[in-house]
């Protein structure tokens, strides 16, 4: 049963998930009876759609349960529940830092996926909120990688949510973030980094190709320690990683290009089976900060993660870094 689309769900979230959309086949083309039709597209599930069928849980657009009379037209959907398929759960909680009647801003932990996609759906930062906030319309404004801990931002108001999501998708935020990757000897305190990024669909790694440069990354050493005893004799270095664009895996494809790989990364610079529910080696990228006018207050915004990085303990992090202080604490922050 695919999900599709955003329109205006017909039926209410059960356990922080989204109601399923299916669209059925044009009238002459397949039986005339929807639920014959679904039956027959769905036989792997069909102990759950007769449950479905029968409890009024498999509603047309305007909410109206489906029965066999239920009148079929061209291009008609209908909606019900689907049963997630059993996850590995992912043991670290969801820090709220802001919460009002637009925005919810959280700090991600590392292995939760931002919204459900392919194998993730309860053990996502989307569906976890929905369900403890009690937000049915909560939406992200953007998206941080499954591996990538850190700032995230959700708007609550579907009326103001485009306005958000505009605000990212047109680069008017400013984000930086925290990384732990070598530092050999002779690394520059500040660099650069321009290139084209290109991800093919199936394929696990982006890769820089040539053409007219579309990711560019700011990177600053902000300090450099010895390795811990009995890794790498290259020294580490937490880079703040500041980018002006937002390519995928544009921070891990950019480091690894420049032979510094941020720790803990299993694509680059070579692709790495992790056994699922082995949380034990996180990638050491965290989204410090997110700062921008509030497209409908027009108040200045900022937000800062209160995480720090495993291979980089916070003290040393923040020590290194006098022109960045830590925040205070949000009066309204929790954890879920």
């Amino acid at each position: 049963m695919a999900k599709s689309g955003r329109p205006r769900r017909p039926l209410p979230l059960r356990d922080g998930v989204d109601p399923v959309r299916i669209r059925l086949a044009d009238p002459g083309r397949g039986p005339r009876s929807i639920p014959e039709e679904l039956r027959r597209r769905f036989p792997d599930r069909l102990a759950e759609l007769e449950a479905a069928l029968a409890s009024g849980q498999v509603v047309t657009a305007d909410g109206v349960a489906v029965t066999d009379s239920t009148r079929r037209h061209r291009g008609m959907d209908v909606w019900t529940y689907r049963t997630p398929e059993p996850e590995v759960e992912v043991p670290f909680g969801i820090e709220v830092l802001h919460a009002d009647d637009r925005l919810v801003v959280v700090d991600k932990p590392h292995f939760l996926a931002t919204t459900p996609r392919a194998g993730h759906v309860t053990q996502t930062a989307l569906v976890r909120l929905r369900r403890d906030l009690g937000l049915a319309d909560l939406a992200p404004a953007h998206r941080l990688d499954r591996l990538t801990a850190g700032v995230l931002v959700f708007t609550v108001d579907p009326a103001h949510r485009a306005a958000y999501q505009d605000l990212f998708a047109a680069r008017r935020v400013a984000k930086s973030y925290l990384a732990v990757a070598p530092a050999p000897e002779g690394t520059p305190h500040v660099r650069e980094r321009s290139s084209r990024i290109v991800k093919t669909r199936g394929v696990l790694q982006a890769a820089e190709v040539d053409g007219p440069p579309d990711a560019h990354t700011r990177i600053t050493l902000l300090g450099v320690r010895e390795p811990d005893p009995g890794g790498s004799a290259t020294p580490l270095g937490l880079y703040r990683l500041e980018p002006s664009t937002g390519r995928t895996h544009q921070l891990r494809v950019h480091m690894n290009a420049l032979g510094t790989p941020i720790l803990g990364d299993d694509l680059y610079p070579r692709v790495r089976t992790i056994t699922p529910g082995d949380f034990s080696h996180p990638l050491q990228l965290l989204a410090e900060t997110i700062g921008f006018t509030d497209p409908v207050s027009g108040a200045e915004r900022r937000f800062r993660t209160r995480r720090s990085l495993e291979a980089w303990p916070s003290g040393k992090a923040r020590a290194q870094d006098p022109g960045h202080p830590p925040s205070a604490p949000a009066p309204n922050s929790c954890m879920l």
